[in-house]
């Protein structure tokens, strides 16, 4: 039949569905393929350590068993002396986190290591071995890897931001606003603090330089909000009775199906924030959300620790859902003083925030 002849009908549907499920296939193969890697590092790791406790193995014998083992499997790789003594870490590391204490010099009765460890990438367990300690961190980091799709890259920054220590610590109302559902979403949906970082700028930066990188960092940044935040706009115009307000920053939330609202102040938080975000959330609601979206989420960052009673007497007989984090700036103290000149000040961050949509920088 040639390539172009017309098609029967039911084809094009036909085809398509096949697609999905070669594709699916091809994604259950290479995670079958991962897991058995995975446990097979594990399994591997755990005969080299046993047999360096009950044998003596040094590293002479490690060094040799690399290059047998590499011999005899040339078409594979990682079985370098530096990987294998990997493997005998990963296991190591896991052993050591059972549950149930074992006697000195006994191995646990585990064999594989936890369920999200096997989904993830032999790079990416090297990078949970190597930065964390914690068998709670480590477990909780993949968890969070495989839901969202970290890339290796991505699961480096957010250990180094120890996004576990901020996740779902904003000060929020939303147990008394949202569905229970929605609500414990919601919650672990925020954190506390926010680490914005500024672009570092050379000596001989312009200040149009330090503008135009404030304009578009202040949008990356922002993204620092995590997965499922969809960018809408900066200073969102809002009409209400005649007169125009501007959000700071709209975003719409694809799991939660629900508008964020995000309003960043240069100082600490005080009550009057809450009632005028309860405001603008209103008017979200009124004006911009559909009759399918769940009710607009506001989020209050402000600058500087807040007083985390003055933040709950101001939220507590709030109706609208609202959430209040610190945010700050990670390494600006810690560059040199003339370098630090150069970068922008909170004053500038709520001037580029501020500037309506479309201005030239």
């Amino acid at each position: 039949m040639k390539a172009n002849a017309v098609m029967p009908a039911g084809y094009a549907p036909l085809l398509a569905e096949l697609k999905i499920r070669v594709r699916a296939a091809q994604l259950r193969a290479a995670v079958s393929v991962n897991r058995e890697l995975i446990l097979l590092y594990w399994h591997m790791g755990r005969e080299i350590l046993r047999a360096q406790r009950n044998a003596g193995w040094g590293t002479k014998v490690v060094e040799r068993l690399a290059k047998d083992l590499a011999a005899e499997f040339p078409d594979m790789q990682g079985f370098s002396r530096s990987n294998l003594l990997y493997m005998r870490a990963f296991y190591a590391a896991w052993r050591s986190a059972a549950i149930v204490q074992q006697p000195v010099g006994q191995l646990p009765a585990a064999d594989e290591p936890p369920a999200p460890l096997a989904l993830l990438s032999w790079s990416a367990n090297l990078i949970l071995l190597e930065k964390l300690k914690e068998p709670a961190a480590r477990l909780w980091y993949a968890r969070q890897a495989w839901a969202h799709g970290w890339s290796r890259t991505m699961l480096a920054v957010q250990i180094e931001s120890r996004l576990h220590l901020r996740s779902g610590k904003a000060i929020t109302n939303f147990e008394r606003t949202l569905p229970p559902v929605q609500s414990d979403l919601a919650r672990e949906t925020l954190k506390d603090p926010y680490t914005f970082d500024f672009l570092a700028l050379g000596a001989a930066a312009q200040e149009r330089d330090l503008e135009r990188g404030l304009i578009e960092h202040v949008q990356q940044l922002l993204l620092e909000l995590g997965t499922g935040f969809a960018f809408v706009g900066r200073q969102v115009p809002l009409e209400v009775a005649g007169e125009e307000y501007r959000l700071d920053l709209l975003f719409y939330h694809l799991r939660l199906r629900c508008y964020v609202v995000v309003d960043l102040k240069m100082k600490p938080f005080e009550p009057e924030f809450a009632g005028k975000m309860n405001f603008y959330l209103s008017a979200v609601d009124d004006l911009l959300r559909h009759k399918d979206d769940a009710p607009s989420i506001g989020l209050l960052l402000c600058k500087d620790a807040q007083n985390r009673l003055k933040v709950e007497y101001a939220l507590r007989d709030v109706r609208k859902p609202i959430g209040v984090a610190e945010w700050r700036t990670r390494f600006v103290a810690d560059l040199p003083r003339k370098l630090r000149a150069v970068l922008p000040g909170i004053a500038e961050l709520e001037r580029g925030l501020n500037k309506p949509a479309g201005e030239a920088p």
